[in-house]
């Protein structure tokens, strides 16, 4: 299935609006039944990230090939990115994609602080990026095989992650039932410490944790137009598919203007596997957190819009790290 061929300009009967801008990090995740690429959702997600939202603390995305992914992270904003243009022009078909567009939290902007985090286990690599804040998040990682290489509390969570995953399961990787109700163990404990939006693979499948906000779709045959929210861009699917393809895509915000969009709920675990939902459960999410959805200015990932593209880049001016970019 092809996200590549694309087409400036949108149809008449297509809506055209543009939601108020997200105050937090941004997820994009992407789970096929045939391996698909991601260039159309890239090129609107991208934007966010300096453009037309101010995520431009840095950026990642993670293509699963079989058991293995490539991994592109910078600490550019991805609006402005070499990078993430070369991305939105090179249509890597993969059946599990990951990306992530950073307000920094917690560390400064460095590409060690970049997500999705990269992890091998039982032979294969894993894929983590997180949208949130865990205040105060000082797991006890002696001993464990995982230990974080920056200073996110993100990296942190994903290494007791995979270490409760080891754990639980020396040997090799039980079946995918059995290791989603093990995730779901872990992430309970890891969400009592505050927001855990999260998304993971290990290129089997594709799980996602909602304690906040989170939404996804899934395109099935008959395909039809979907246009981007954040860019004047169409792609008709019907045209580039069959039958038998299917795609999950899951987002923070909506990515598109004119497609059912459905909302998890805030404690909602997912698994995603071949383009739809696998399995599901709930985890209870502390009432702090879930004040923190009705009143996001609780939140401590947030901040205050930019409204131009310069005044999102600014505001990593104060950081010592080397964050420059080139307009």
């Amino acid at each position: 299935m092809l996200e590549a061929t694309l087409y400036r300009g949108s149809p008449g009967w297509l809506p055209c609006f543009r939601p108020a801008p997200s105050k937090m990090c941004q997820l994009l995740g992407m789970n096929c039944a045939a391996p698909t690429d991601v260039t159309f959702s890239f090129t609107g997600f991208a934007a966010r990230g300096g453009l037309t939202d101010h995520h431009a603390d840095g950026w990642g995305i993670a293509f699963f090939e079989d058991k293995a992914c490539r991994l592109f992270v910078d600490h550019q904003a991805s609006a402005t990115s070499p990078l993430a243009e070369m991305v939105k022009r090179y249509p890597i078909k993969s059946k599990n994609t990951i990306a992530h567009i950073r307000k920094a939290t917690q560390g400064h902007i460095l590409l060690e602080n970049s997500h999705p985090f990269m992890r091998e286990l039982w032979g294969r690599h894993w894929i983590f990026a997180h949208n949130g804040d865990l205040q105060e998040y000082e797991p006890d990682l002696d001993g464990s095989v995982y230990h974080p290489v920056g200073t996110t509390d993100s990296e942190k969570a994903f290494c007791v992650l995979m270490q409760g995953l080891r754990e639980a399961f020396p040997g090799a990787q039980p079946p995918l039932p059995e290791l989603f109700e093990r995730v779901g163990e872990l992430t309970r404990d890891i969400t009592d410490h505050g927001v855990f939006n999260f998304l993971m693979s290990n290129g089997q499948a594709l799980f996602a944790h909602c304690s906040t906000r989170l939404h996804y779709l899934v395109r099935r045959w008959p395909f039809s137009t979907a246009h981007l929210v954040d860019e004047d861009l169409s792609i008709d699917f019907a045209k580039y598919t069959t039958p038998e393809d299917r795609v999950a895509v899951i987002a923070t915000q909506p990515l598109t203007d004119n497609e059912i969009w459905t909302s998890f709920e805030p404690g909602e675990l997912i698994m995603f596997q071949c383009g739809d939902v696998a399995a599901r459960m709930q985890i209870p999410v502390p009432e702090c957190v879930l004040e923190k959805l009705r009143n996001p200015a609780l939140d401590a990932s947030a901040s205050a819009p930019c409204g131009t593209q310069h005044a999102a880049l600014a505001a990593g001016a104060d950081d010592d790290s080397d964050d420059s970019i080139d307009f």
